[in-house]
């Protein structure tokens, strides 16, 4: 083997050895001035706050349907061929008005028929009272026998009876007459016409439109067991039942369009079971709706009060951390070391979060700073008040 295959080798291992040696050096070198700048920062400073302390009421949100109060199938009560239409379709309709009318010449002639045999009945009548008073006097003087004033006596008790089944021909055939004219049952909307002028209707089974009624209208919605537990008890410590409108809870109703402003409306029904298929429970709400917007089916999202008064502990979001399947906050003591403490937390209210367990409301929070502080560290703290309502809440309760 040749000199110059014997030298590569060893160059080639030399070379990365005296490297690592360089790289080795310049990582200890930059390490102690950064150690020792640690050493010299100190505490790291955080911010911290008293969490808020107020009077809460949690809502509760619940999708649901609006339902007309009233709504109810047009349908004629006597046959006959359609001979007029009176409305408008889709127009709003008053109580009384009229909306269709059925040829009436057949119901007409009736009543007139009616009428007539009711005449004769009563001439029957008048007829029939002459002959007893009659009989009466002649059998006083012995000149006919009694059977024969039983007789007229049984003609006049026939001819009254008569009388008042011709009066109740007459006033049937009064009333076939006035149900030709089909008018509305109760203000509302009504549908488009379903039968066309000249066509046969049958008394009870054709349907010619429907009509719903507007103001008020009702809401529609299911809750849990648990839900409806809490709302019963509510209800009870305030003196009323869920039933029967657990006090007339206000309940507000936002619809899908957001720029439609939320209506308002009380909680005045719950069924008497739960549902055993769904576990769940309906109740409803009466909304007002005196400009007519809101229409049978459509949906909601409604809110409703969750719970009673009570003092509540609320803190920022940010002042929250998570602890594997745990959430915590920080809290820093009289020495300024911080301390972990599991927390249940509930629902966003006033821009902040509810903290349903875990604390008190007098502790100090770090609520800015939480990447540089863990349990035991001695922190640098910058006490700040959190105002009642954090900014950009949407609303308070």
């Amino acid at each position: 083997m040749s000199p110059e295959r014997k030298a590569g080798p060893i160059m080639r291992l030399t070379v990365p050895a005296r490297r690592g040696f360089y790289a080795l050096a310049t990582a200890s070198t930059l390490l102690l001035p950064i150690s020792g700048a640690l050493a010299q920062a100190g505490p790291p400073p955080v911010t911290v706050a008293k969490p808020v302390v107020r009077e809460l009421v949690e809502d509760d949100e619940f999708i649901g349907r609006f339902e007309a109060v009233d709504e109810v199938s047009i349908r004629a009560r006597v046959g006959g061929y359609l001979d007029a239409i009176h409305f408008t379709d889709g127009a709003i309709v008053k109580k009384g008005d009229l909306l269709f009318t059925i040829d009436q010449r057949p119901y007409q002639l009736a009543l007139t028929q009616a009428k007539a045999e009711l005449e004769v009945a009563r001439t029957r009548v008048k007829f029939a009272s002459q002959q007893l008073d009659r009989a009466e006097a002649l059998v006083k003087n012995g000149n006919i026998p009694a059977s024969t004033l039983d007789d007229r006596r049984r003609e006049f008790l026939a001819a009254q009876a008569d009388v008042s089944g011709a009066e109740a021909a007459a006033a049937n055939a009064a009333v076939n007459l006035e149900f030709t004219e089909i008018r509305a049952p109760f203000d509302g909307r009504i549908d488009r016409h379903l039968l066309s002028v000249g066509n046969l209707v049958q008394a009870d089974q054709t349907e010619l439109t429907t009509i719903v009624a507007l103001d008020p209208i009702d809401f529609y919605f299911d809750v849990d067991e648990r839900e409806f537990l809490a709302y019963s008890r509510d209800a009870r410590q305030s003196g009323t039942s869920l039933q029967q409108g657990a006090g007339g809870i206000k309940v507000s109703i936002q619809l899908a369009d957001k720029a439609e402003p939320p209506v308002t409306g009380e909680l005045d029904f719950g069924e008497n079971r739960i549902d055993r298929e769904t576990g769940t429970m309906r109740l409803r709400a009466r909304v007002p709706n005196p400009d007519l917007v809101l229409t049978p089916g459509l949906f909601g999202r409604v809110n409703i009060r969750g719970s009673l008064p009570y003092q509540g502990v609320l803190v920022p979001d940010d002042a929250v951390a998570a602890d594997q399947d745990r959430r915590i906050v920080y809290v820093v003591g009289g020495d300024n070391k911080v301390s972990a403490k599991p927390v249940r937390l509930g629902p966003k209210l006033y821009g902040y979060r509810v903290i349903r367990s875990g604390l008190k409301g007098d502790e100090t929070l770090v609520v800015n700073g939480l990447m540089r502080v863990r349990p035991g560290v001695t922190v640098t703290p910058t006490l700040v008040t959190l105002p009642p309502e954090a900014a950009g809440a949407e609303s308070a309760q």
